[in-house]
């Protein structure tokens, strides 16, 4: 797809990915919709992209109202070709432990705003031959301790994506998938941080991620994981998830401490 005149509902605006990514794509000549429950931030955003965006403050765990923010962006950009799902949450902790509140909050924002966002742009998408990028994590596709929640929301979002692809073939309307491993965001705690360390987990820039979604919007792509061996351990934990167990245990017990710190 080609972003020139493009008009993108973008969630998670304000977010260490999601304003660059707002940047990289009104640079291209986009018109981007931003979405996020930060108004202040937004309009920052906003004003900073000389024109080529509308700021759509909204809280988008606000189920009854996500239908709204999908009809206003369509006024503000006069249609809608693409609709790029960012925001997202995510918490470092044994489930045993963890707010029932987080982890309802996790699988809402991160798995079931992106379907109800969908469902309310595909009438438009299916106009314009858009497409719905979901951005997802190597979590989505290897289970990660510590991480249960976060990775079951993710797996979700993969199988979403999966499943509206074929839903769609045939029908003009685009699905993808992307996969990114760790990102220096804020979303990161300082537990992950001092965790990520310790066993050695690769971070990549959000620069560089946000280079990646571009090129795979462009190339039309069905998913794409990012960094390397984490899209080849993708692989080995689709064939033998048992070996994965293995290779992980010591790891695990490395990033156990981190996580229960309070």
């Amino acid at each position: 797809m080609q972003l020139e005149g493009k008009r993108i509902l973008l969630t998670g605006a304000a977010g260490g990915i999601g304003a660059l990514l707002a940047e990289a794509l009104t640079q291209r000549g986009a018109r981007v919709a931003l979405v996020d429950r930060n108004a202040e931030a937004l309009e920052s955003i906003r004003k900073g992209l000389g024109g080529k965006a509308e700021a759509i403050p909204a809280d988008l765990l606000d189920t009854p109202r996500l239908g709204e923010v999908v009809e206003r962006a369509r006024r503000a950009l006069g249609g809608l070709d693409l609709l790029i799902n960012v925001a997202g949450l995510l918490s470092f902790r044994p489930l045993d432990e963890e707010d029932p509140v987080v982890l309802e909050r996790i699988i809402r924002l991160n798995l079931t705003t992106p379907l109800l966002l969908t469902r309310e742009a595909l009438p438009h998408l299916r106009e314009s031959g858009g497409r719905v990028v979901n951005i997802g994590s190597t979590f989505g596709a290897i289970g990660f301790a510590w991480f249960a929640a976060y990775s079951a929301s993710k797996f979700g979002l993969r199988g979403f994506s999966e499943a509206l692809r074929r839903e769609l073939e045939g029908s003009g309307v685009g699905v993808t998938y992307i996969a990114p491993r760790a990102v220096r965001t804020k979303l990161n705690t300082g537990a992950i941080y001092r965790m990520s360390e310790a066993v050695g987990m690769n971070m990549d820039e959000p620069e560089w991620v946000v280079e990646q979604i571009v090129e795979a919007i462009d190339r039309d792509a069905k998913d794409r994981y990012l960094g390397f061996p984490e899209k080849l351990f993708v692989r080995i934990n689709a064939l033998l998830p048992r070996l994965v167990d293995l290779a992980l245990r010591k790891q695990n017990r490395v990033m156990e401490p981190f996580a229960r710190e309070v």
